[in-house]
């Protein structure tokens, strides 16, 4: 079953980049509030699909293929254009790189135990190391068009992005074990 409400939602995340992008590129408040619309609106979209595919019993092998490769286009997609558009300048490109290497590395984790019918479930602190980057990250989306409250906006999202850089790195450390421990016994 290819068409479902949950596959039309993950796929949503893949069609918001290109006019994210396009948002990036006006350099006004309302485009930037637009993109930190459209940007929650595909973080809502990543939640939904899982559950209602759960909820709906139509999780379907498109559908799980799917949604990962669609969180992390979406993800690397935003990080590039933040140290593109220079709202993770220096030093701070460093929890953008962390997040995108420890992605791109679990992901190939999976694969490789998928093959050998082992899954690698998330974590409960993966799901707040999600939720906070999330958060960081629409704080970046908004940049300089922010309004501070208790920090200037881009200062506030690029220190809770760093939190998320250590947070992956811990959820990271973690399913590496579980798989190195499975790894082990194929051999």
């Amino acid at each position: 079953m290819l068409i479902t409400v949950p596959n039309v939602l993950t796929l949503s995340r893949i069609f918001s980049i290109p006019v994210l992008v396009v948002l990036f590129y006006i350099d006004a408040s309302w485009a930037a509030w637009s993109a930190l619309g459209l940007y929650t609106l595909a973080c809502i979209t990543d939640y939904l699909d899982g559950y209602l595919a759960r909820r709906w019993d139509q999780i379907s092998a498109f559908g799980r293929f799917l949604d990962p490769v669609s969180d992390k286009i979406f993800v690397a997609t935003i990080l590039i254009l933040l140290i593109g558009f220079e709202r993770l300048p220096g030093i701070w490109m460093i929890p953008a790189l962390v997040i995108m290497i420890r992605e791109f590395a679990i992901s190939g984790l999976r694969e490789f135990l998928g093959a050998a019918n082992v899954s690698v479930p998330v974590t409960h602190l993966a799901k707040w190391k999600t939720t906070l980057q999330m958060v960081a990250l629409g704080f970046l989306v908004v940049g300089p068009y922010g309004v501070p409250v208790f920090a200037p906006t881009l200062e506030f999202g690029r220190w809770g992005l760093g939190l998320a850089a250590i947070l992956t790195v811990v959820t990271g450390w973690e399913y590496l074990k579980v798989g190195l421990k499975h790894i082990r016994t194929m051999e």
